[in-house]
């Protein structure tokens, strides 16, 4: 097997894999059509993964899924759905680490590791700041710092103010003396729009969210909250560079079910999500969004384990900057 080529070699294991998962299929599931809620609206990054792994788990699913936004509330407005959605497999649910920060903050009372069944976490990305190519009061991240000093600027996200955007952005502004005005928007295209059409001074967002916009020249980026340059983005300092030192929080994306699904289709969910996430489609799909700079794949126990790992954080965060008791 050793010395077999590699293009055949790959095509025996997919040839495995399908088997395997033949096997474990539930003989009654499933039947009909699957529903996807994703929490935030179209266009952005939850909603791209989602169809892409959508599209990806069908044909091992053997049935289609339908992708439905349902924004607001900073990800809240989707859980009522999936609580009360029956038990059955039928509904998924693609959250972020935004539920997580709801948990902490006691906001969702459920714990989304332990009360919800992670199936898989298919992206895990840094964040970045982008400014508009063409303003001509900053060019880059020491100019904008020397601005903000002096000028209150604001900046677009998404999330509450214990959010990872929130966090990150008083790390840094904490470190190095100066203050924004962090605007919220749920929807993503009217947070791409506010940058571009000059409503906002600055975007914070993850690079594969907004790709078209920076191969379109519409947005730059000028800081990377990331430990070390990322060889796609080897041009633009990290926020360790810029003298903020300090551990960055980072995005992730996965997918849920409910936690008193039948075993047996919460274990083919899981394997459907690992061989939709192996496909030559969406690993092509995660490429292009720089997905692959960071190891993304978690099935449910390394789920639950970076859930976990989230959560101390985030709670030992908000002790710190008086957010929770």
């Amino acid at each position: 097997m050793l010395n077999m080529p590699s293009a055949v070699a790959m095509a025996v294991a997919m040839t495995v894999s399908a088997t395997a998962i033949a096997q474990d299929k539930p003989a009654d599931f499933p039947e009909r059509p699957l529903t996807m809620i994703v929490p935030y609206g179209a266009g952005g990054g939850s909603d791209q993964l989602s169809r892409a792994m959508a599209a990806s788990m069908e044909p091992v699913l053997g049935q289609p899924i339908q992708v439905v936004n349902k924004p607001g509330g900073g990800g809240m407005a989707a859980v009522p759905d999936f609580m009360t959605a029956p038990a059955d497999g039928y509904t998924l649910l693609e959250s972020i680490d935004d539920a997580v920060t709801n948990h902490v903050s006691g906001k969702l009372a459920e714990h989304p590791g332990n009360d919800w069944e992670p199936l898989c976490m298919a992206q895990i990305t840094f964040s970045q700041i982008y400014i508009r190519p063409d303003d001509e009061r900053f060019s880059d991240w020491d100019s904008f710092v020397a601005y903000a000093k002096d000028n209150q600027l604001s900046v677009a996200n998404v999330g509450n103010v214990g959010s990872m955007e929130r966090v990150n952005m008083l790390k840094i502004e904490q470190a190095l003396g100066f203050e924004t005005n962090q605007i919220a928007f749920d929807k993503p295209a009217e947070r791409y729009a506010a940058l571009i059409g000059g409503q906002v001074d600055a975007l914070f967002e993850q690079p594969g969210d907004v790709r078209n916009f920076l191969d379109a020249e519409q947005m730059v980026p000028i800081l990377s909250i990331y430990p070390e340059r990322p060889s796609a983005f080897a041009d633009v300092p990290t926020h360790v560079e810029a003298g903020a030192d300090f551990e960055a929080l980072l995005r992730f994306r996965g997918f849920y079910v409910h936690p008193d699904v039948a075993e047996d289709r919460k274990r083919f969910l899981e394997a459907a999500c690992k061989q939709g996430f192996d496909s030559a489609e969406f690993q092509k799909f995660n490429e292009s969004k720089f997905m692959t700079l960071i190891d993304s794949y978690r099935d449910t126990a390394g789920s639950r384990e970076l859930i976990a790992g989230a959560a101390d954080t985030y709670t030992a965060v908000y002790k710190e900057i008086g957010l929770i008791d």
